[in-house]
């Protein structure tokens, strides 16, 4: 064990240690909590991994934070639904409806993996557990800037951090919903907390769905579990555990395919995989352990353990993409198609130790962060694959020959085997890293933050197929952190952030060595409004940002990636959530991205070359979403909400490398709700109100991925 190594084991198990002494009352508040004792009423700071005491509005960078109960009136029951609702978050590549993928300020990170997005402070988004629900979601902060200083490894354009719903000490209450709609869609939720003692609760959460889709044949299924145990034996110590559970089935769908641009090439619903080939079967299971302790006056140390596996396993059927086997340009009607079995896992472990607190040096005050991580993921990737032959012969038997299926009138025939080996790997990644962070109140209205972090990565591959073992990667790096905030008013404040960051490059290349990893840089600046009553919350960003060593082709080595490319993302956006009065509330936001190459280079999927100032793929130039709801009192007859939304996106590039653009959309929702009483909700949601034709996301003309048509939900929560 390396001297660096130790030092950090050393410091997590002190850390874990010093939670033996004297415990954090449980925070429920975003940005404090209230504890109330013998009549007395105490605000303690709420304490986030990774964010210290520092309230949220005080933080000199761009935050959005999305409640639950908004998720609960609007019906959201997935992640890229509910991340709709804040600007310059857009739709990535889905990879056939196996994960969630998204770009935050025009970057997003590696295709081959799902979005990078904590839970708890543990990262969530690691792993193949399929798209997340949204049935525990207590709320979603979306830190926007340079936050690779503190959380590392991650994309300059920002961090999405969902936190649960664990379990209340002190509280014992439920609620339960069913719900049906279009498509034969049915969902149960439920939701139960129960204070066992005055230090002791458990709380179970979960959801199961079966649904059929507007994509003809595909039905998917899933079952969701996070129960939670709360132990806080004073109001010093907290001792938390929530386990997750996790099981899908998912048929993979790479959506339609568009010749010539012509949107109209096929119908939206016909899908072009393989009912037979069945579901892809995603399981999870997660651990994580949290501990808080105030080890003496405004410090508390906070230590956690989280281990989750994850998995995902079934056939597929996708169009071809390589032109010379691809035959539907000769023929206008028929798609060949590749035919794959995946069987791949990642299980991720991770420690952190981490305490913070405030004093001061003369006038002014310090609020401190100082914290470590270890983290170790393996990856084992496992795929077979059938592929068509190239050329195409006419009067050729094109179903059975080219595993080929006509786009107008779909035939469903025995996919051929996969017998070809395409890959065989398992990969370890180890890393830890130390992060620091000082926020100094200078004045009572100027705070100023830097901070810094320390990151080594270790990455080893071994190829079970050649039997080759690839040198392990290694590297280290710095990445610091800087900021301002300065309270023009009591309601206004102006901010200015600048930090640095990087991300592992997976593979290696031409020479078997280990790619560059990606480098990035952001600054932004921006005004914040904050009202108490009425409560108002608005933020007004600028922003730029840009990233070295992007993979793109080696010209010199075909079939191999080089670390070469750049890109820059520069725009601005702005968020508001607003309770008026009359009981009228408002969620508000705009962005405008140019996410662009800042170098010529050739595409590494297809060879198609790449010119400084085309645009990056997925990315809208404009986003805008608008929701407004109020609620009417009628006595003793109940109450009654109506509420109604807009999402709004401009054309983005579709392919890479290609002049294909998918088309900007307007998207309305409208939903009702009426309470007969303070326990009985019935709401019905329409979403797509206009029944508009638009499109999700694409990663080739052939793998287009259509939005769904209008959607009717009727649900029915009981709470108790």
């Amino acid at each position: 064990m390396t001297n660096r190594n130790s030092a950090l084991c050393a410091a997590l198990l002190a850390g874990t240690a010093m939670l033996a002494l004297p415990a954090v009352a449980h925070a429920e508040d975003a940005a404090s909590e209230t504890v109330e004792t013998s009549g007395d009423i105490t605000v303690v700071g709420k304490r986030e991994a990774y964010r210290g005491d520092v309230p949220l509005q005080e933080i000199p960078q761009s935050v959005q934070v999305i409640d639950g109960k908004v998720l609960k009136e609007l019906n959201i029951t997935t992640l890229d639904a509910a991340l709709e609702l804040s600007s310059s978050v857009a739709r990535q590549n889905s990879f056939g409806g196996l994960w969630d993928s998204y770009a935050i300020r025009g970057f997003a990170g590696d295709e081959n993996y799902p979005s990078g997005y904590l839970v708890n402070g543990f990262n969530g988004g690691r792993g193949y557990g399929g798209p997340r629900d949204a049935s525990n979601i207590e709320r979603i902060e979306i830190l926007k800037g340079p936050n690779g200083a503190v959380f590392g490894r991650g994309e300059p354009g920002g961090t999405v951090s969902i936190i649960t719903k664990k379990a209340k000490v002190g509280e014992t209450f439920g609620s339960f919903g069913v719900s049906g709609g279009s498509y034969n869609t049915y969902r149960v939720e439920g939701d139960y907390n129960l204070s066992i003692t005055d230090t002791l609760a458990v709380r179970v959460n979960g959801a199961f769905q079966e649904a059929d889709s507007f994509r003809d044949t595909v039905n998917t299924s899933k079952k969701v579990a996070t129960p939670s145990v709360l132990f806080q034996p004073d109001n010093k110590t907290s001792l938390s555990y929530e386990l997750e559970y996790v099981d899908q089935k998912i048929p993979f769908d790479r959506g339609i395919a568009v010749l010539d641009g012509d949107f109209d090439t096929m119908d939206k619903s016909t899908f072009l995989g393989n009912p037979l080939d069945g579901p892809i079967h995603v399981k999870v299971l997660g651990h994580q352990f949290e501990a808080k302790r105030e080890i003496f006056s405004n410090w508390v140390l906070l230590a956690g353990f989280g281990y989750r596996e994850t998995s995902f396993e079934g056939y597929s059927s996708e169009p071809e993409l390589a032109a010379s086997r691809q035959i539907l340009d000769e023929t206008g009607n028929y798609v060949s198609r590749q035919r794959r079995y995946r069987d791949n896992s990642i299980d991720s472990m991770v420690f952190r130790s981490e305490i913070s607190g405030s004093f001061y040096t003369g006038p002014f005050e310090h609020h401190v962060l100082i914290g470590a991580d270890r983290d170790i993921l393996k990856i084992r990737l496992h795929q077979y694959r059938y592929r068509p032959p190239s050329g195409y012969t006419a009067g050729s038997a094109i179903t059975s020959d080219l595993y080929a299926i006509n786009i107008d009138d779909p035939v469903y025939v025995t996919p051929p085997a996969t017998t070809s080996l395409v890959t065989d790997t398992y990969e370890k990644q180890k890393a830890w890293g130390i992060y620091f962070q000082d926020q100094i109140d200078i004045t009572s209205k100027l705070k100023v933050r830097a901070g810094g972090r320390y990151d080594d990565f270790r990455q080893s591959i071994y190829n079970y197929a050649t039997a080759a073992y690839l040198e392990p990667n290694h590297y280290t790096k710095f990445s610091p952190t800087f900021g301002g905030l300065y309270e023009i008013t009591d309601t206004l404040s102006a901010f200015v952030g600048y930090g640095r960051g990087f991300r592992p490059n997976g593979g290696t290349n031409a020479e078997l060595e280990p790619f560059k990893p990606e480098l990035s840089k952001s600054i932004e600046a921006g005004l914040r409004f904050e009202l108490a009553e009425p409560q108002i919350s608005a933020t007004l960003a600028a922003f730029r940002m840009s990233k070295d060593n992007i993979l793109t082709a080696d010209l010199a080595n075909p079939n191999f990636s080089v670390a070469a490319g750049s890109a820059r993302s520069k725009g601005i956006e702005f968020d508001a959530t607003a309770t008026l009065p009359a009981d009228i509330n408002l969620i508000v936001s705009y962005s405008y991205t140019d996410a662009y190459w800042t170098t010529d280079a050739v595409d590494p999927s297809f060879g198609l070359n790449i010119s400084a100032g085309d645009p990056l793929i997925n990315i809208p130039k404009h986003q805008a979403s608008a929701y407004a709801s109020k609620t009417f009192d009628l006595g003793s007859a109940g109450k009654f909400s109506f509420g109604a939304g807009v999402n709004y996106s401009s054309k983005r590039l579709g392919e890479t490398g290609v002049d294909f653009y998918l088309p900007g959309y307007t998207l309305v929702r409208a939903v009702a709700s009426y309470s007969p009483t303070e326990s009985t909700r019935i709401s019905l949601d329409a979403r797509n109100l206009f029944n508009e034709t638009w499109y999700a996301s694409s990663y080739h003309h052939y793998w287009v991925m259509p939005g769904t048509p209008r959607t009717v939900t009727l649900k029915g929560e009981f709470f108790f």
